[in-house]
């Protein structure tokens, strides 16, 4: 004998299938073991999956794992679980407002366009960090290295002169996992004509997260440092990984606006074993 649940599969910061960040969102009733969501997580193999539970009118609580932990932030899964809420099972609200454990009240609002922008609070810059280290994990010197800190998920932003230079990065990701934070990002300016304001790369092996394909939580980051650095507020940036996403962001006070589309891979349905949901 056993359960079922529903299980979506979205792909978030895209207008395409096949590209952006894949994330699984499955909705519940009321809250699974946490054991077992961490083993749907694994099973499913994702960076990301989100599960989510009804709390009001115009509420969800909201929790993020990937294979190995759960995460106390994550965007393309907060993005692809808005897009399942209002796309898939009808929820005609315009803003929907996430309960989460770490990271506060998180709200999403799907704009007529059918983009979705989430608002977020950026993570602080700390110390500017030793470089060497940095440059021996991704196999190439940036200019600098500066921490961005967050309670159980620490970024060092690695910055380079040229966006070539961080398509190019082919790391060690094992000794990307021995540097002290969970995550490693890597950072340019976008190429003239790109109409891009910066790309990145974001590294998590610490997280069961070789490479993510697009990571909105790594904006929280990148957006106060790059609006230091080129004195403005809105951007365009892109994640320059295989798969690749677009993401538009703007700097409100203590707020990162993050921006994208989704599209709609799979609908399916989970099997666990009679019992295990209790």
């Amino acid at each position: 004998m056993s359960e079922s649940l529903p299980i979506y599969q979205v792909d978030a910061f895209t207008d395409r299938l096949f590209a952006g960040n894949p994330a699984a969102v499955v909705p519940l009733e009321s809250w699974l073991p946490d054991a077992l969501m961490q083993t749907i997580a694994a099973e499913n193999n994702l960076a990301e999956t989100a599960f989510f539970v009804p709390a009001g009118d115009g509420r969800w609580d909201l929790r993020w794992f990937t294979p190995t932990i759960e995460v106390p932030l994550c965007g393309h899964a907060t993005l692809a679980t808005a897009f399942v809420i209002t796309e898939c099972l009808g929820e005609n609200a315009q803003t929907l407002t996430f309960g989460t454990r770490q990271a506060g009240d998180l709200t999403v609002t799907r704009n007529p366009d059918g983009i979705f922008s989430m608002r977020f609070p950026i993570r602080p810059k700390g110390l500017d960090r030793d470089v060497e280290g940095v440059a021996e994990a991704l196999g190439a010197r940036p200019r600098e290295v500066v921490e961005f800190v967050a309670q159980d998920d620490t970024s060092y932003l690695a910055v380079f002169e040229t966006a070539a230079e961080v398509e190019a990065l082919r790391p060690d990701m094992r000794a990307v996992g021995r540097l002290p934070p969970r995550n490693l990002i890597a950072t340019a300016p976008g190429a003239s004509g790109s109409g891009l304001d910066f790309v990145s790369r974001m590294f998590a092996p610490k997280a069961g997260i070789d490479e993510d394909p697009v990571t909105g939580s790594a904006h929280c980051s990148l957006v106060p440092y790059w609006a230091a650095v080129l004195g403005k507020t809105e951007f365009a940036a892109r994640q320059v990984s295989e798969r690749g996403g677009d993401l538009t962001c703007r700097l409100e006070g203590e707020i990162v606006v993050i921006s994208g589309k989704a599209v709609l891979y799979l609908t399916g349905t989970i099997r666990v074993p009679a019992g295990a949901t209790a």
